[in-house]
């Protein structure tokens, strides 16, 4: 009897000495533009930090690269259950890790980097078993808010009022954030967004005053009126009204 209580016990430690084997688990990670393709690229990609969402631990990280994908697939098709939307050539971040047990996993995307302090951030927490890839159809896909939005032609820090009214000229590039296009009438309809300033300063706050399609994709422009002495912060935003997306980039500058 305890030759047979020996022999059992050691066949649970021999099946929990191999359960215990780390597996190498495939991961993809790609990065949706809300409301357009994928992040990638074009755009300096979207930079992914995969963490233990117990222990904070980083597991793995990276930055998406590729291509935005197919844009009448994912733009104008009908979508089937399951159907997916990439190809080889669309942008994601890959990667291997290898673990052992269960492990609740917290994917964080940043991006577009290009964006750079304006860049914006997305998570999403799942299971993942050892073994088991996430990997097959898009992966695991993060959507991520908002428009890119960048200077076409610089601002001055300093302007010098000299007791008048100074009007600067504006001009903004604004696109999706994988970097689409956006054009009257076009997928992305600058008709139908709402590109416009706010102007601040201290607690003064400005109405919103439009920025006009310049005839170029992706190109608005208008002019910021200063009459005052201050410190100001200067928000340009897009909006969308069909679904709430919304983008916005902020500017400082100093008129004495």
């Amino acid at each position: 009897m305890r030759i047979i209580s020996i022999m059992v016990a050691g066949l649970i430690c021999a099946a929990w000495t191999q359960t215990a084997k780390a597996e190498p688990t495939d991961i993809v990670i790609r990065v949706l533009a809300k409301d357009a393709k994928f992040i990638g690229t074009e755009t300096g990609g979207a930079k992914v930090i995969l963490r233990d969402a117990d222990t904070g631990e980083i597991l793995a990280q990276g930055v998406t690269s590729g291509g935005t994908g197919n844009t009448p697939k994912i733009m104008t098709s009908g979508h089937a259950r399951r159907e997916t939307l990439s190809d080889e050539t669309s942008a994601k971040f890959t990667t291997t890790i290898d673990i052992q047990r269960p492990r609740k996993i917290t994917a964080t995307a940043t991006g577009p980097m290009m964006l750079g302090e304006g860049a914006v951030t997305v998570s999403s927490t799942q299971w993942v078993l050892p073994g088991k890839a996430i990997a097959g159809s898009d992966g695991w896909v993060l959507e991520l808010p908002g428009f890119a939005i960048s200077l076409r032609e610089p601002l001055p820090a300093r302007v010098h009022l000299g007791g008048k009214e100074i009007r600067i000229p504006l001009k903004v590039k604004v696109t999706m954030q994988c970097g689409c296009p956006i054009t009257p009438g076009g997928i992305w309809d600058a008709n139908k967004f709402e590109i416009a300033t706010i102007l601040e300063s201290g607690t003064k706050i400005r109405p919103p005053a439009s920025l006009a399609y310049a005839g170029q994709p992706s190109t608005f422009d208008g002019e910021i009126a200063i009459s005052e002495p201050g410190r100001y912060t200067l928000d340009v935003y897009a909006y969308d009204p069909s679904n709430g997306n919304t983008g916005l980039m902020k500017f400082a500058l100093v008129a004495d």
